[in-house]
Formats: structure tokens, sequence, C-alpha cells
């Protein structure tokens, strides 16, 4: 399987303004997420789990109480791509105010 281009600076800084709850850049961005419990943190990595899944595309997500922390970043390609950018607004969606 081809490995997707990186973006290249000018669209991190776009893809970022896309995504204001995001931060990092070119080798990788991150949210963290504040949910209400421990139960609905832990129903976000769940439902985080199965957009990744269809993407076949995975985020790092640690959990700490009501927060998680979801990080994603395409290792085969050495930094940031679009199938990163495209997770991210997955998570947005699903996860909204978070």
């Amino acid at each position: 399987m081809a490995r997707p281009p990186l973006l290249s600076p000018d669209d991190v800084t776009a893809a970022l303004r896309e995504l204001p709850l995001w931060s990092g850049g070119a080798d990788g961005i991150e949210r963290t997420l504040e949910l209400p419990s421990f139960r609905a943190a832990v129903e976000a990595i769940s439902v985080i789990a199965d957009a990744a899944e269809l993407m076949d595309h995975h985020p790092d997500m640690d959990l700490r109480w009501t927060k998680v922390r979801v990080a994603t970043v395409t290792h085969s390609a050495g930094g940031l791509t679009e199938l990163d950018v495209e997770l991210a607004r997955r998570v947005d969606a699903l996860c909204p105010g978070s």
C-alpha cells in the first residue's frame, strides 16, 4: 500500500485553522476531550475507535479520568497527512465541544 503524501507547512497551518480544538504541527496533532464522567470518556474512546477502524487509521488515545487525549500522525509517512486531518474532522463531528 502506498504511503499518503505529507502535508506541506501551509497545508498544516490551514488544517489547524479549520480544526481550532486541535494543536500541533507537521509531526502530529492532538486534542484533549473533557467529558462529564469517566463512563462518558470511555464511551468516547469506543466511538472514536469505531471511526478509526472504518478509516484503517488509528490514533493514540490516553484516558485520564474524564479527559481523553487523542493524537494522530501517519507514522508510515513520517508526519501529518490528509488521513490525520480527516480523522480529526471525524473526532470533532463525533465529540463536538467536548
